[in-house]
Formats: structure tokens, sequence, C-alpha cells
């Protein structure tokens, strides 16, 4: 039995598929839901790294900044998938821990663009190398065309799930 406790059916029947579904489905199932348990715990970590107020959701924030520059927060919501009334309340308390700032958008005076601050950057940068090392770490094992196809199927996964 894996830890999320999703054995499969009833103690010895085979899970129902949905029509036309292939049998790996339901080890699919189960394999992410251990590692989407694992990867909240590991950005609860990584976002205590950074700040030990910061909450956990406002890591994934942070990252896209350290990725994308400057957004505005209308962007960034709809990139998190949050509304407007989160994404302000977010970006308040990072604002407050000195990790993002907002400057007028230049395009349209009415609308702000937030960035990391200097110390916001340097915090998530070193929070992300630690990450990457401890992946590096973790997957010496694994020849690194296995560690390509992975990052290939993750994002490929990714963008089905976003259609």
């Amino acid at each position: 039995m894996h830890e999320d406790g999703n054995g499969g059916g009833r103690r010895g029947e085979p899970e129902a598929l949905p029509s036309g579904a292939h049998p790996e489905f339901p080890a699919l199932e189960r394999e992410l839901t251990v590692f989407l348990r694992r990867a909240r715990a590991n950005q609860t970590e990584m976002a205590r790294e950074v700040h030990p107020e910061l909450e956990s959701a406002a890591y994934g924030l942070l990252v896209r900044l350290d990725e994308c520059g400057r957004q505005r927060a209308t962007e960034l919501a709809a990139y998190i998938g949050v509304g407007k009334a989160t994404m302000s309340r977010q970006l308040r308390a990072l604002e407050e821990l000195g990790l993002v700032a907002r400057e007028p958008d230049p395009a349209d005076g009415r609308a702000w663009l937030v960035h990391l601050t200097d110390e916001g950057s340097r915090r998530v940068s070193r929070v992300r190398e630690a990450r990457r090392a401890r992946y590096v770490s973790k997957l010496s094992h694994w020849n690194p065309d296995e560690v390509a196809e992975l990052a290939r199927l993750l994002h490929q996964l990714n963008q089905g799930l976003e259609k």
C-alpha cells in the first residue's frame, strides 16, 4: 500500500475506471497524490526558508516574479489561479516582509507592477539553489536522459492540464 492510503478499490476489488480509460490511470493517480502531498510539504518548508513568516502559497508568487520579472497583480492572480482580493492580501503580506515592492506601470498609470526587492531576490535565489541541489542529490543515481525525459513528461502534463 502506498503512503497515501489509496491502495486500490475495496479489498481485492478492481478500481472502477471511466469508459475507455486504461488500467494505468489508478497507478498514475496514486503516484501523483503522493507527489503532490510531498510537493506541498516541500513548498511550506521552502517558504519558511525564504522568511519564517511567509505563507506557503506566497512562495509560488515569489518564484514567478523571480522568473518573469515585474508583473501586474492581475497577471499574478491569473497565473496562480486566485482572485484579486486574495492576491492583494498576499502581496500586502509580502510587501510588509520586505520581499516585494510595487511601482506604477508606465504603460497604464492606474495599474501597478510588482517586483522582488533586492532582499527578496537574494532570499528566493538562495532557496531555489538549495532546492536544485536537493534534486541533484536525490536523483544522482538517475541517468541524465531519464531526468530530461521526466522534465519533458511533466511539462507535457502541465500543458495538458492548462487546457
